[in-house]
């Protein structure tokens, strides 16, 4: 489990907390709201990364651990993707989606790293 006390030391889990903050405020703007299925769907994709790195320490294996992590990566390319699409559909500005983009790609990197050093100790 590496040297953590709990999923809360766990920097990309600290990072997509506050991504997942970011999320719900810009999907609150008045053009993304009327899209509630598209609002819905970023969020449950940007919230499913913090709570797989959350739940995948709970399991304490390390095994388990890295399984819920690729599932956490999977759901940041999945909130990349979406990024792309509100940025198409004019949802967001060129700025945010920059600066959206930049972040999950981060906690993507952050989640890489984190498997391969776990999977070093199997």
């Amino acid at each position: 489990m590496g040297k953590f006390n709990s999923f809360e030391d766990v920097n990309s889990w600290q990072k997509s907390r506050i991504f997942n903050k970011k999320i719900y405020l810009i999907t609150e703007g008045e053009i993304f709201k009327k899209d509630i299925d598209f609002v819905r769907q970023i969020r449950r994709a940007s919230i499913s990364i913090s709570s797989n790195i959350a739940e995948g320490f709970e399991r304490n294996t390390d095994k388990e651990f890295i399984y819920f992590l690729y599932v956490a990566k999977a759901s940041a390319g999945e909130v990349r993707s979406q990024l792309y699409l509100a940025f198409d559909l004019n949802y967001i500005g060129e700025k945010d989606f920059e600066d959206l983009l930049f972040e999950i790609i981060e906690i993507s990197k952050l989640l890489s790293g984190f498997i391969k050093y776990l999977s070093r100790k199997l």
